[in-house]
């Protein structure tokens, strides 16, 4: 009985031992950075953009994490094919909490283009300690010339004829368009209020035959107010007729939301998630009306606002197969 008694109270001290041992680990590990703690800081500041030129563009890393930040790496970019020196700054020694350092970079600025046009650069910040994270990254968007002053400004397409001169309409790239009789039938007559995802938006105050809508190529248009959300008026060509609205904010920011149109004819109704509005009764094409059994429709869709925020102008989709009639800011 002896051996037992003694056996017992190593295999017990083993056991505690063994038990404290991760529990020492665990109290030296490193705790990771909470959800909501300061992220480290990263600022571009303004870029000339009067080319043709070599300019200077600072960035400057803030620390505001609870430890010292070492090993500190900047790279920075602009638009695609903007030739940048050097590839990458190093900074040397570290930054104590709330500390800065800035890097200087030369950026090749091409030739001013005509028209409104965004530049967006970026700037990354990768380290050890600070925060935690290992890397941050700083945006910094430039606009030169102006947005469109409305969406009539920006017409490009002639969408709408009278059935007694056909040949002006070009609405699908095969010279079809809509009705002006067929529209007017259902309400669709120029300057007419449209309600639609609890906007009112106006269709076209324009005559048949001439630019009434926006075959969506990148445009930046002027629309001010606030909402819950930016209501889009349209229908598209071909049923790939989809693409990101980015709307710009008075405070500076962006906000990004996809929608998109049905095809105006054959496509479900509820393609996209698209709203019909109107369906009309065939189409005009270059040798007079046609159609008269298919129905040729207008849509609505829509992106979020954030309702805080005051909208400055929107950039429309990057997709010709997207026309829009009108835009509005829906409560």
């Amino acid at each position: 009985m002896r051996p037992v008694r003694l056996i017992n109270p190593l295999r017990a001290l083993a056991v505690a031992t063994v038990m404290l041992i991760p529990a020492q680990a665990a109290v030296a590990a490193p705790a990771a950075p909470a959800a909501d703690a300061p992220r480290t800081e990263v600022t571009i500041s303004p870029v000339d953009l009067d080319g043709p030129a070599i300019s200077s563009v600072d960035v400057t890393v803030r620390n505001t994490g609870a430890q010292r930040l070492r090993s500190l790496k900047v790279t920075f970019a602009g638009p695609a094919g903007w030739a940048v020196q050097p590839s990458l700054n190093s900074v040397d020694g570290s930054l104590a909490t709330g500390a800065s350092a800035t890097t200087t970079f030369r950026i090749q600025v091409p030739e001013k283009r005509s028209g409104f046009v965004i530049r967006t650069f970026t700037a990354t910040a990768t380290y050890t300690g600070g925060d935690g994270l290992g890397s941050a990254t700083g945006t910094r968007s430039e606009r030169s010339g102006s947005p469109q002053a409305n969406l009539a400004a920006a017409y490009n397409n002639v969408g709408i004829t009278d059935e007694s001169a056909t040949t002006a309409g070009n609405y699908d790239g095969e010279g079809n368009s809509f009705s002006a009789q067929k529209l007017a039938a259902v309400g669709l007559t120029p300057g007419a209020a449209v309600d639609a995802l609890g906007a009112t938006l106006t269709w076209p105050d324009v005559a048949a035959g001439t630019k009434d809508n926006v075959a969506s190529a990148g445009q930046a248009v002027t629309l001010s107010g606030k909402g819950s959300k930016l209501v889009f008026l349209g229908s598209g060509v071909g049923s790939s007729a989809t693409g990101s609205a980015t709307v710009y904010y008075t405070d500076g920011t962006t906000g990004t939301g996809s929608f998109g149109f049905p095809n105006w004819s054959f496509d479900p109704v509820t393609a996209h998630g698209a709203t019909l509005v109107k369906s009309t009764d065939g189409r005009n094409r270059p040798d007079g009306y046609g159609n008269a059994t298919v129905k040729y429709r207008v849509f609505a869709h829509s992106v979020p606002l954030d309702p805080s925020k005051t909208v400055d102008f929107v950039v429309l989709p990057a997709n010709a197969g997207v026309h829009v009639f009108d835009m509005a800011i829906a409560p």
